[in-house]
């Protein structure tokens, strides 16, 4: 079965009277395009997104029938999960993440990112508060990267607006 689109989420449709049929996703793996799996009952599913920045999310309903649903189940992970004190911190310590080029996502008020031990230890050392859970990354920011510049070369970098506004 070839999937081009994603029919609905569990959020929002009803599902109860069909039998789930789960597919396990990595959290890395819901934002490819191409890509052939197996649901936890041996469907063979085959995804072939064709526009640009389509992703899955926990609960997508990919397949639909009068019996059965497969339904997008993002597998746990080891994250980096860190708690913002304030609206200062979310913005320095979202833009120090971001400038390591590290996927971040953001759920329930704080900031995650699939764990690393060299980070980890970097976002304890500059005072963070900072704890390693086993979690579902679900909530991938979406960001779009544009050129910029780490010299000096004058102008107002993003970082600079953010914490002008955090300031006031």
């Amino acid at each position: 079965m070839i999937i081009e689109s994603v029919l609905g989420n569990t959020a929002d449709t009803v599902v109860d009277h069909l039998q789930v049929d789960l597919l396990e996703l990595e959290w890395f793996e819901t934002t490819k395009r191409i890509q052939r799996k197996k649901t936890q009952q041996g469907r063979e599913i085959a995804i072939r997104f064709l526009k640009e920045g389509q992703r899955l999310r926990q609960g997508d309903i990919l397949l639909k029938d009068d019996t059965t649903a497969v339904v997008v189940d993002i597998i746990p992970s080891d994250a980096i999960v860190v708690t913002p004190r304030s609206l200062l911190e979310m913005g320095s310590v979202c833009y120090e993440i971001g400038n390591k080029h590290l996927p971040v996502f953001i759920q329930n008020d704080q900031v995650l990112l699939p764990f690393e031990e060299p980070i980890y230890r970097w976002l304890l050392a500059s005072g963070y508060v900072t704890e390693k859970q086993h979690t579902r990354l679900t909530n991938l920011l979406n960001a779009n990267v544009q050129p910029h510049s780490h010299g000096s070369s004058g102008g107002s970098s993003l970082f600079s607006k953010i914490m002008g506004l955090a300031s006031r």
